[in-house]
């Protein structure tokens, strides 16, 4: 027995320098990001030498950061409260009840996932939009909408699959009508599933570049895009700060819904 302690002690030690490793992989690139966003050159280098927040101000500065950066959150924004309309409903519905071509429904629902976005984008650009002379505003609401709905189906029908449904038969036994108990008994009980469900469709849409570049047209660019054609005519800190910036707004926002609504019962 007493040789068993240094080899489990050895697995402990490999184990925590394994988890180091992760860490440093994955949050590495971010602080190298964030530490070259405050340097004085003109290009952008690591390690920074000097500190500056030129940058930031020349961020916030920018018309083309600024004007594509508020079409992303709308977009992002109304895309999710769209497909949250459409999805959540349609997890409740294959959760609760039993009804022909209830599979073939899932599939059609989360088939966004299972097609490329490059290839979405084409098929939107040649089959809709080009047929029905969408404008680029309405042809991003519907293409980030199909791109939400399916993280709004998986993460709402994962929390309703840990949802009792003898709660609300016995709220409809006891007089409740079958709204009253969808919206006040089903809807808050799930309330950490479809905020998870909120945060993960709002940053795949704001991220999103693949679906974005086939539906935007000159003078109307997403963020992404919009940094995409900055850093291949410039190389300086600017895009840096921008990341930060995004990291940060990013992060503050997950950490306000965790402490409000509770994310980590879900995620």
């Amino acid at each position: 027995m007493k040789g068993a302690d240094p080899m489990k002690k050895q697995r402990h030690i490999a184990l925590g320098v394994i988890t180091f490793l992760v860490y440093v992989f994955l949050i590495g690139p971010l602080l190298i990001i964030m530490a070259s966003s405050f340097g004085e050159q003109n290009a952008l280098v690591f390690p920074a030498k000097g500190f500056t927040l030129k940058w930031y101000q020349q961020v916030f500065q920018m018309s083309s950061f600024i004007n594509s950066a508020l079409l992303s959150i709308e977009i992002a924004l109304a895309a999710t409260a769209i497909a949250l309309l459409l999805g959540v409903p349609a997890a409740y519905a294959i959760n609760r009840y039993r009804f022909p071509g209830k599979g073939a429904i899932k599939t059609l629902f989360l088939s966004p996932v299972l097609i490329p976005c490059i290839v979405l984008g084409f098929i939107m650009l040649r089959y809709i939009i080009s047929r029905w002379n969408l404008s680029v505003v309405p042809s991003l609401l519907i293409g980030h909408t199909l791109l939400s709905i399916p993280y709004v189906m998986r993460v709402v029908t994962s929390s309703l699959a840990n949802f009792d449904f003898a709660i609300e038969e016995a709220a409809g036994s006891l007089g409740a009508p079958k709204g009253y108990t969808f919206f006040h008994i089903v809807l808050p009980n799930i309330k950490s599933g479809i905020a998870s469900a909120c945060v993960m469709a709002v940053i795949n849409s704001f991220n999103n570049v693949s679906l974005s570049t086939f539906l935007t047209a000159p003078g109307v660019t997403m963020l992404p895009i919009e940094i995409m054609g900055y850093v291949e005519y410039h190389f300086d800190p600017t895009i840096a700060a921008l990341a930060t910036v995004m990291m940060l707004v990013t992060l503050g926002v997950m950490l306000l819904i965790e402490k409000t609504l509770g994310l980590q019962s879900v995620v």
